[in-house]
């Protein structure tokens, strides 16, 4: 790249924000009710305010349970520390038959629901049940059934798989009291296990906590919570900077940048496995052929990117794995790089020649793809203007829509997805292996391959996840390396940016940590300053 061009990119990367009305469609974005009429009340002083941009779907765990888990309301069979260490919660031991088909996880003994009735393993086992017949993680094991003997749930399989246990970490097999169902089966309340026990909810926007008398480990010094559900980001940064909340979650860059100047906020930052990338479908005519996906990736300035807009070279994304995926992670790995003279030969080779107005044409067809994304990641938007103008500079037409993240799945199944611009958290199971699975199989995933299926991934999973092969050991890392290997060559998506959380924190709180899974917002762990 040219000095020229390399000063013309950092000026259009500077400008950004500017930009945004160039080329952008914006459709189904809009803020909830919380979002236009935010509290103007400052938070009460004895509940701690959290703010982010998640919405509350629905009670049912396998749509919107990640909340109440966050909250610390419902429970899973298992935990994982942050280095993804599986720990016990629900189920305080758990084992494996020889032949791996056959698991039990042994339930803990004297938790209540906060409706007073016993936890025991035929509740447990019925709201295991529901998980297993609702579409999620559960479905990547071929379980044959689940049963209850002798104080355990036991789990059987049709073929060996290892990350079982993992998927018990899932929000989505949260266990729930049996007076939280209705006669139909539907959940009408939500009646957990968890330190916290619901004691109002507004959907989509809003629901109270307090500290539930009956449990059992240490007393919290936060005893009562509150989540709002507040989709622009400059508006949870104002509630945090006017003491409106105490912790705002999904901060987009301008933001971070003025609240470091704010002496009422402090911020709290930490890596997660989540990466920025574009999914291609890899099915359409002007994607089908990998030295245009080749091309889309070396046309990308990724370090420019996160720069500019993030504010953080070290997010500029190499490879689809990031560092905070210790085990994934290849370091001695090609990086991805930035060469658009090369982006643009790779496009003659594929048989595409500059028109008149710079857009690349084949037999007369215009190389011109709709790139979509969505406004609840605060920086996809920003991301998507800069990927539009810097294809643009190879001949490549983008149009950007912009609208909710159900777009992506939607897109994927219909087949009308060309580009997607997504923020993809590894960190949903705290072994991704089942994650990538689920988005690299044969058939693809909801975010990952479309239209684009390998061979050699699907048989290294099959021996990650079939618990033949140790994780610790050296041919797990070689079938991991082979992994990233094939995807950053075939390209069925294109890494741009990794991702670090920064949470904004009022100075009346301490002990705030981020859970690199998301898994819970830790309220059981927060203190309030002495003196604040």
């Amino acid at each position: 790249m040219t000095d020229s061009c390399a000063t013309g990119r950092r000026k259009l990367l500077r400008h950004l924000p500017g930009l945004l009305a160039i080329g952008i469609v914006p459709v189904h974005a809009h803020d909830g009710p919380a979002s236009e009429h935010a509290p103007s009340a400052p938070a009460s002083r004895d509940t701690l305010t959290v703010v982010g941009p998640w919405e509350l779907t629905g009670l049912e765990p396998s749509r919107g349970g990640y909340m109440f888990t966050r909250m610390e309301v419902a429970q899973t069979l298992l935990d994982a520390d942050d280095q993804g260490r599986l720990l016990p919660a629900l189920a305080n031991d758990w084992e494996v038959s020889k032949d791996g088909l056959v698991w039990r996880f042994f339930i803990a003994q004297g938790k209540l629901f906060h409706d007073g009735t016993p936890l025991t393993a035929g509740t447990v086992l019925v709201s295991l049940q529901r998980a297993l017949a609702a579409p999620g993680v559960l479905r990547l094991a071929r379980i044959r059934g689940m049963t209850v003997a002798r104080g355990a749930i036991v789990v059987t399989l049709a073929q060996p798989y290892a990350p079982l246990p993992y998927l018990f970490t899932h929000a989505g097999t949260q266990v729930l009291a049996p007076s939280s169902y209705g006669a139909d089966g539907r959940v009408l309340r939500i009646i957990g296990s968890g330190p916290y026990k619901i004691t109002a909810i507004s959907l989509p926007q809003q629901f109270d906590v307090a500290f539930f008398d009956g449990w059992r480990g240490k007393p919290p010094a936060v005893r009562r919570a509150r989540y709002i559900s507040v989709s622009r980001a400059e508006t949870r940064t104002l509630m945090v900077q006017s003491g409106q909340a105490d912790l705002a979650f999904s901060l987009d860059p301008p933001s971070i940048r003025r609240l470091l100047r704010q002496p009422a906020v402090q911020l709290v930052a930490a890596p997660l496995p989540r990466t920025t990338f574009l999914k291609l479908n890899a099915g359409h005519p002007l994607l089908a052929d990998v030295r245009v996906r080749r091309a889309i990736s070396l046309a990308l300035d990724r370090d420019g990117i996160a720069r500019a807009l993030l504010r953080d070279a070290d997010l500029a994304a190499t490879q689809l794995f990031p560092p905070a995926m210790a085990l994934w992670h290849q370091g001695a790995m090609a990086p991805l790089r930035n060469d658009p003279a090369q982006a643009r030969a790779l496009l003659r080779q594929a048989g595409y020649i500059p028109g008149a107005d710079g857009i690349a044409r084949r037999n007369g067809q215009r190389l011109a793809l709709t790139l979509t994304t969505f406004v609840d990641r605060p920086e996809l938007p920003l991301i998507a203007t800069a990927v539009q103008e810097e294809l643009r500079q190879i001949g490549i037409a983008i149009k950007v829509v912009v609208g909710n993240s159900s777009d992506i799945p939607a897109g994927h199944r219909s087949g009308a997805l060309e580009i997607g611009l997504v923020a993809r958290n590894f960190g949903n199971l705290p072994d991704p292996t089942a994650t990538l699975a689920d988005d690299y199989g044969d058939q693809g995933g909801d975010w990952g391959a479309m239209g684009w299926h390998s061979p050699a991934i699907g048989a290294a999973l099959a021996q990650l996840s079939g618990g033949g092969v140790a994780p610790g050991s050296a041919e797990a890392a070689r079938l991991r390396a082979a992994i990233a290997a094939e995807l950053q060559q075939g390209l069925p998506v294109i890494p741009v940016v990794w991702y670090r959380q920064t949470v904004a924190v009022a100075r009346r709180v301490e002990g705030v940590s981020i859970d690199p899974f998301e898994r819970s917002y830790r309220l059981s762990a927060i203190g309030w300053k002495a003196g604040a």
